[in-house]
């Protein structure tokens, strides 16, 4: 009951704020023109000077030019109109039209994006755009409008690795007896226990304070968490095991995805794949800069000769088990290999 009403708190902020941008949308795309256009809403959970959030400007500026006006895309930042959770909720009621979230919260649809949370399941980063760009992944991108959306493209979020306040991380043994914060995900908790550390899910905003006050002993992300979240102000050695490369997805309503003409479905499928080519440069820039602000501002500890090979043996078994549990899983696994 609690949640139903939060549902539809958050639907009805939602549509106050769209109501206010004072944009009457077309209803569909073949209907929409230059001065009665389609308005198609972006919602995400980052800042504005998030790598992500200037890709997708990109991406909203090609659809409206390669339209000629009749298509608009409307980017809100900074969670305005909900959780990534929320605005799945929003999307596949037909309440907003896109939004990006984290690939694995897509499982609650369709269990095959569990995969993207397992560990070691890309080699690199390399490998993981080739396997990302594949011809064969985004037909799986484009294979869920029955479970009431689509993927229009991912977004790199980089690799995960873990950090703390002062030990290295090169086996799973040096896990044991730390309490480390991981995402709010099945996956990633599980990953921890059978690492031999302590999971302890929180939300990202918590882990500053968690860190101070030694809730936790430290946490896993990409390197620019050292510096967006100021986190290298309290974790001194951030050791690169580099466990998970997790996407950002861009999704889509499937209830919009039929209103759009398949000449239309093609400039936006193609204005968001660009969206990603340029999103991999700016990634690139940003990791190195923050790399070298952690390092040299920060006092920051880079270890590299973790032994990767243990922590994959240590998790091969769990990722066998979420391909017994969930066949949707083994499924998006035959995908990455057939591609490789």
């Amino acid at each position: 009951m609690k949640k139903a009403i939060s549902i539809l708190l958050t639907m009805g902020l939602c549509a106050g704020l769209l109501a206010g941008c004072g944009a009457k949308s077309a209803a569909t795309s073949e209907e929409a023109t230059t001065e009665n256009p389609m308005v198609l809403t972006l919602s995400h959970g980052l800042s504005e000077t998030h790598t992500v959030h200037i890709a997708m400007e990109e991406f909203a500026e090609k659809v409206e030019e390669r339209t000629d006006g009749r298509i608009k895309v409307e980017i809100f930042p900074n969670a305005q109109l909900g959780s990534e959770t929320e605005s799945m909720e929003q999307l596949t009621a037909g309440v907003i039209a896109m939004t990006k979230v984290a690939a694995p919260i897509l499982a609650t649809y369709e269990e095959g994006y569990n995969a993207f949370g397992l560990p070691y399941i890309f080699d690199d980063t390399e490998d993981f755009y080739h396997v990302m760009d594949s011809d064969e992944m985004h037909e799986f991108f484009l294979s869920t409008e029955d479970e009431g959306f689509v993927t229009l493209t991912y977004y790199t979020s980089g690799a995960r690795s873990f950090y703390t306040k002062d030990k290295a991380i090169r086996t799973p043994e040096d896990l044991k007896g730390l309490k480390i914060r991981v995402q709010d995900m099945e996956s990633q908790t599980d990953m921890l226990d059978v690492m031999g550390g302590t999971p302890v899910a929180m939300s990202y905003g918590d882990v500053y304070t968690s860190l101070q006050t030694g809730i936790i002993d430290g946490t896993e992300n990409n390197e620019t968490a050292l510096t967006t979240g100021k986190h290298g102000e309290i974790c001194k050695v951030y050791s690169k095991d580099e466990h998970a490369m997790i996407p950002d997805v861009m999704v889509m309503s499937a209830k919009v995805w039929k209103t759009i003409s398949p000449e239309d479905q093609q400039i936006i499928l193609e204005a968001a794949q660009e969206s990603t080519d340029s999103h991999k440069v700016l990634w690139e820039e940003a990791i190195n800069d923050a790399v070298e602000e952690a390092k040299n501002e920060m006092g920051v500890e880079f270890v590299e000769d973790v032994d990767k090979d243990a922590f994959r043996e240590a998790t091969q078994g769990m990722v066998d088990e979420y391909c017994d549990r969930y066949p949707g899983v083994a499924e998006v696994l035959d995908i990455i290999e057939s591609v490789r």
